[in-house]
């Protein structure tokens, strides 16, 4: 046979061997790759932008618990770390959720981080989403059930205060018409009826303010504010109490400051502070207004001459109807909400309030509210309810109890 053409055979089938052999390692790796490369998870069609607005908390996990998607909200209540769901409790409900397919919903409380005290209260709701996912959609209710669980035991209370001054009454009735001929018996009744009207009248009251309280917005409606004027007027309205005990109420001096707030909210706090040093200080003593200006804040400190308090009673004094001695307080006529409403007050002023006291060595409340600057404030700072009176006498500054001053 002729070589050249032995040589054109030979290179013919060498080519086709060549394409064969490439087109069968293309084949290869094409086989390869469809067994080792596994896609990314993808959400059904559409659930990534309805997941984008829903507004709430949501975290989708796999057949396997692993975190897919999660939003920053989910992240920022604890819910999630890493691509890893932290709560068994959420576990729990994404198991039973996939293997009944059941939509499952309940409140749960759960630690907000792996340390300290600190927990969160939310509505998780866990359905399928697809056939591989499952959909925790978490609302932070911490806030609202704490206000609704407040809200409750406020009530609760209210209605057990308010018994007993409104059954007290009703037996004084009783016993008043059973004894019509009894002078001494009917003005012994009708004196006591009398106290104990007066008690449930400041009760009333009391919850009122309180509840006023609650709903007043510092920023919209304050003011700037003449604290002279405010502490004055104060003073000036515990005077008939002060005189009963002969108690004499000294307001030091340096009270002319500015600061920003509702002047009527800040007389009826400091008249409850004051108020209540004239009630638990022992008879011909003195109680104690001074005030200090620095750095900017603002400190009032009342202080009386009364039997003083326990760390566990400071602690809990300024909780709605706490009172330090029950029996002291039905005897004085306290509601027990006084301090209360002096904590809501310099709160809402964006203050604070806190008490230094000892068994035996009395009492000191400090509210510290912050100054307004004097350039800030102008001419336009208010008097307030009434004129302040202008002293010329000094302040101990190392007891924050005035030497002398105005008096009630």
């Amino acid at each position: 046979m002729d070589p050249v053409l032995i040589g054109v055979i030979a290179g013919i089938v060498g080519l086709a061997l060549g394409v064969f052999g490439v087109l069968a390692f293309n084949l290869s790796e094409r086989q390869r790759k469809e067994i080792v490369d596994v896609g990314e998870p993808t959400l059904p069609d559409g659930a990534a932008e309805v997941l984008s607005v829903v507004g709430k908390a949501f975290v989708v996990v796999d057949t396997v618990d692993g975190v897919v998607r999660a939003s920053p909200a989910a992240y920022a209540y604890g819910l999630v770390r890493g691509h890893t769901v932290v709560h068994r409790q959420l576990l729990e409900m994404t198991g039973r959720v996939r293997r009944d397919g059941v939509i499952e919903e309940r409140q749960l409380e759960l630690p907000r981080g792996p340390f300290g005290q600190g927990a969160i209260i939310v509505q998780v709701r866990v359905a399928p989403l697809g056939e591989e996912y499952i959909l925790l959609l978490a609302d932070d209710r911490t806030e609202i059930t704490r206000t609704e669980e407040i809200r409750n035991d406020f009530v609760a209370n209210v209605s057990h205060e308010l018994k007993t001054p409104v059954g007290a009454i009703s037996l004084l009735a009783e016993a008043l018409e059973a004894s019509p001929d009894d002078e001494e018996a009917v003005r012994r009744f009708a004196k006591r009826m009398h106290k104990e009207s007066a008690r449930l009248a400041a009760l009333v009251q009391d919850i009122i303010e309180l509840s006023r309280l609650q709903g007043a917005d510092i920023v919209q409606q304050g003011h700037p504010v003449q604290l002279g004027a405010v502490l004055t007027e104060a003073v000036d309205r515990c005077k008939l109490p002060a005189e009963a005990k002969n108690i004499r109420v000294v307001l030091g001096n340096g009270a002319d400051c500015v600061v920003f707030g509702d002047a009527d909210l800040l007389v009826t706090a400091f008249r409850n502070l004051i108020d209540n040093a004239i009630r638990y200080s022992p008879e011909n003593t003195t109680v104690g207004v001074g005030v200090r200006v620095k750095d900017g804040l603002v400190a009032v400190s009342v202080t009386d001459r009364g039997d003083g308090m326990t760390e566990e009673e400071q602690e809990r004094v300024f909780e709605r109807f706490y009172r330090v001695d029950a029996a002291r307080s039905r005897h004085t006529g306290g509601t027990g909400l006084g301090l209360s409403i002096v904590k809501h007050v310099v709160s809402n002023h964006g203050g604070e309030v806190s008490v230094w006291s000892q068994p035996g060595q009395g009492s000191t409340f400090t509210v510290r509210l912050p100054e307004m600057d004097r350039g800030e404030a102008g001419t336009t700072a208010a008097v307030g309810p009434r004129a302040a009176q202008g002293t010329e006498n000094k302040q101990d500054a190392g007891s924050g109890v005035p030497e002398q001053g105005v008096t009630a």
